[in-house]
């Protein structure tokens, strides 16, 4: 974001690089999950077995989504980040993720007989002991962030995903089946937990205090129902998929719905990091966020929405190609999940923003309404079928965008004139990058037929599609998107200059 005063400037600089450190992590971590990804389900896991593990992943994250209680939140707009805070904060952290652990692996039995599958039982149970380890890296992780510090950030991160590969993998390939994934997440959080602590150390116990231990419970106590809220809306699909449809129904939407999400943190998901301390600090400074918020949602118009809308045309030629035959069925469900992901982010930062703003209570309506709008959809969905599941979450995008646009315009104080002629441009280059894709599985061959060159030729003519769209239409996301690829491509620049004299 561009400042009108030189140290406003400097500060922008300080966003773009910890935007750049930050996207490569979310890079670097994107390759080696969609990696392990594709080699675990195209060689070692059937969907039933994936539906397994996914179902058990989605009862533990509906509760651990309180894990982090509101922490990250609260240390990066805490004025000062003082050695009281941290201590209080490391502490209620390891406090809730015993007793997170301790609930999780309690339902493992439970639900288990719910599901009539004995083996959901060990790996949820696998899944509760991994909680243990997580609270040792959320405060270092926050700290970090709150001075923007991402090049730490980045090999925390790094060294957690090749823990879970390295594990998940072997393990898959001795046999273990959904065990190994499960056995990967334990690894991630032991190997977090150990590089973070060396970044930056933070422990409980000594040093805390109880009024700084107040504060941060009375600011948690109004985030953490938002949080749990979404949390049940985000990660109950797999769970009613499986109940209604069946565990390899379960494997099927998992999958397909993974891959719409890794494509969207792929584009912008590294960046968004940013957002929320840069916003704060335009806060601070009394600035209206009104016109950063528009340029927020012209980059995510620019760029999500071509992605999505070409991820959704070419579902069925990347599904085979990915994963091969025995995961057809999941291309026509990958296209409906991409496609509603342009709904979700017409209005970006719903959550951050009115936690920013202090506006707590209404955004927990808001959620509740939005969970309910979620779970009812897509149980209606999941009732017929499992295509007809993920239908529904083009039904919900809808309802989610109606739900939330009034109010965030309101409370942000975007111009709506500017917003839909945001929206009508981006639908400009959307069509526009799809145009090459559409003549490639309709004119020139099949989806089915289209083959590894074909995905090639038609990813890169759409890429050609997509940047003479930008360029030429007038898109408000132009200079911002040229601004940050000339900064990160200043350095080469600059380094063969000096080559050349």
């Amino acid at each position: 974001m561009a400042d009108d005063t030189a140290s406003a400037g400097r500060g922008t600089r300080s966003v773009k690089s910890a935007a750049l450190w930050a996207a490569s992590s979310q890079y670097s971590l994107f390759a080696l999950q969609f990696f392990t990804s594709v080699v675990i389900s195209r060689f070692f896991l059937k969907p039933e077995e994936i539906g397994l593990f996914s179902v058990a992943l989605a009862a533990a994250m509906v509760l651990s989504i309180i894990q982090d209680f509101g922490l990250q939140r609260y240390i990066g707009r805490h004025p000062t980040g003082d050695r009281a805070m941290v201590r209080s904060a490391t502490t209620i952290a390891v406090t809730f993720a015993l007793a997170l652990a301790a609930v999780i692996y309690l339902i493992a039995a439970p639900l288990s007989r719910l599901y009539d599958e004995p083996r959901i039982e060990p790996i949820l149970q696998l899944i509760a002991a991994s909680y243990i380890f997580v609270p040792w890296s959320i405060v270092p992780m926050a700290l970090l962030a709150r001075r923007l510090d991402f090049s730490r950030t980045f090999a925390v991160n790094l060294g957690g995903a090749v823990a879970n590969s390295g594990v998940a993998l072997t393990l898959a390939w001795l046999g273990w089946s959904s065990f190994a994934l499960a056995w990967g997440m334990i690894a991630q959080a032991v190997v977090r937990a150990v590089i973070a602590q060396i970044a930056q150390p933070a422990f409980p116990g000594r040093g805390a205090n109880w009024t700084e231990l107040r504060a941060i419970l009375k600011f948690s106590a109004g985030t953490t129902p938002i949080y749990l809220s979404g949390g049940i809306g985000v990660r109950s699909p797999d769970m009613i998929v499986g109940g209604l449809q069946g565990m390899t129904a379960a494997g099927l939407f998992s999958r397909g719905a993974a891959l719409a999400a890794q494509l969207h943190t792929l584009v912008v998901g590294a960046v968004s990091a940013v957002y929320y301390p840069a916003f704060a600090r335009l806060r601070d400074e009394g600035k209206e966020l009104g016109p950063y918020y528009e340029r927020v949602v012209a980059a995510h118009g620019a760029i999500v929405w071509p992605a999505m809308a070409l991820l959704a045309v070419l579902s069925e030629p990347v599904i085979l190609l990915l994963y091969g035959p025995g995961w057809a069925e999941a291309a026509p469900l990958l296209a409906f999940v991409a496609a509603a992901e342009c709904f979700f982010v017409a209005l970006p930062l719903h959550v951050d923003l009115p936690i920013l703003l202090g506006k707590l209570r209404q955004l927990l309506w808001f959620n509740l309404i939005d969970t309910a709008l979620s779970v009812g959809t897509l149980a209606a969905g999941a009732a017929i079928g499992v295509e007809a599941a993920a239908a529904s979450r083009l039904a919900y995008g809808l309802g989610w965008f109606c739900l939330y646009a009034l109010w965030l315009q309101r409370l942000i104080g975007f111009r709506w004139s500017a917003a839909l002629r945001i929206y009508g441009a981006s639908a400009v280059v959307t069509l526009a990058t799809i145009v090459p894709a559409v003549l490639a599985i309709t004119v020139w061959r099949t989806p089915a037929t289209l083959g590894f060159l074909g995905l090639v030729a038609a990813g890169c003519a759409s890429g050609l599609a997509w940047l003479a769209a930008v360029a030429f239409s007038g898109h408000p996301a132009r200079e911002d998107l040229a601004g940050m690829a000339a900064h990160i491509l200043a350095p080469v620049l600059a380094r063969l200059k000096v080559r050349a004299t």
